[in-house]
């Protein structure tokens, strides 16, 4: 069989335009999700947040975090107005915190380059920091009507099954062109957008999932090519793989009088930002750290924590401090390791911005 064309792949899309967008318009009104809280809105505010919200986390998950979002910050002022600190905490479990640090940062942009108001094209919502391409077509089509196809990876699935897409989207023009087979399968009326834009999440997310496609139920099952192949998944086709690495760090957890010590991370790194015991490199600089002290360590069970690039073994080491001038004294220690350390009480632990497997080991 003759590998498609991108030339060929857009010709069949044409093809195929207005009845995939009517269907899946008309799918998406009876059948697609409407109880979501950032759904039915033209609030670019709160589109903004979920998609940034959404990006690699379960929607299950978000919905807390939505709602307390809000809750603090109603507006893209008060979020633009908050302490970066406050910000990281809130967000804190969410995971991917250069998320939360480039929403802050886009929120102050809004205010101060915008007059708080979001740009009305996906072309200027991509100046803003922390929004790319399939973001700002989101913003734009959900809340401007504007005709432009978003593109994340339930989105590039869907459309390479239906579109018989095969091509290896590893590669830039490969992926470049399922974009422009994606431009021309859009509605017809700009007023479909809202409509259709949720109808490929939805399509994504309940029938057209990863492994055991619902086919049957699926709005464009007799035309898509890859049902029609009997092998959907197939689809779609990416064979670089993300390079994972291995990372061990030692953790030491230091309590004195119900406070544990804290220091706060660069502005660069996983947790940039962020409160955490201070991470050493191995048990040995702990045990260096323990000598002249009367201090005994308790070793406790280590923690695997999963990241996109890496697998992360934290081995947290307990030491509890009951003399004040042994506390003193680890406070001068610990001082040179970084100056932004503070002890934190353990009834503040939910006011201070924590890395998810901190919170969970710290639960009081």
């Amino acid at each position: 069989m003759t590998a498609p064309t991108s030339a060929g792949l857009l010709r069949h899309a044409r093809q195929v335009t207005p009845v995939l967008a009517d269907r899946l318009v008309a799918w998406q009104h009876q059948e697609g999700r409407h109880h979501l809280p950032w759904q039915k809105v033209r609030d670019p505010y709160r589109v903004w947040l979920s998609e940034i919200m959404l990006q690699q986390t379960q929607v299950t998950t978000v919905l807390g975090y939505f709602e307390r979002f809000l809750k603090r910050f109603p507006d893209v002022q008060a979020l633009a107005a908050a302490p970066l600190d406050d910000v990281l905490t809130l967000w804190s479990g969410l995971g991917y915190y250069s998320r939360a640090r480039n929403l802050h940062r886009c929120a102050q942009d809004v205010v101060s380059l915008h007059g708080g108001q979001f740009p009305p094209s996906s072309e200027a919502l991509q100046s803003l920091p922390g929004i790319g391409p399939s973001t700002s077509a989101a913003i734009a089509a959900f809340c401007f009507d504007e005709r432009i196809s978003i593109m994340d990876g339930n989105v590039k699935r869907v459309l390479s099954r239906v579109l018989g897409w095969d091509q290896d989207l590893s590669v830039k023009t490969h992926e470049r062109a399922l974009w422009e087979a994606a431009q021309a399968v859009l509605p017809n009326k700009a007023a479909d957008m809202p409509s259709y834009t949720q109808g490929l999440m939805d399509l994504g997310a309940t029938l057209c999932t990863q492994r055991k496609p619902a086919c049957l139920t699926c709005p464009w099952s007799d035309i898509c090519k890859a049902r029609v192949q009997g092998a959907p998944e197939r689809y779609p086709v990416k064979t670089r793989k993300l390079k994972r690495s291995e990372r061990e760090s030692w953790w030491l957890w230091l309590e004195w009088r119900k406070q544990v010590w804290l220091q706060q991370m660069p502005d660069k790194g996983v947790w940039a930002g962020l409160w955490t015991m201070p991470l050493l490199d191995s048990e040995s600089a702990i045990l260096d750290l323990l000598r002249d002290t009367s201090c005994a360590m308790e070793l406790q069970p280590g923690i695997k924590h999963v990241l996109t690039h890496m697998d992360w073994r934290l081995r947290p080491c307990r030491v509890i401090v009951d003399d004040e001038a042994v506390a003193a004294n680890w406070v001068t220690r610990l001082r040179c390791l970084s100056p932004s350390g503070r002890w934190v009480a353990h009834r503040d632990l939910e006011q201070v911005g924590l890395p998810a497997p901190l919170r969970k080991l710290l639960q009081y």
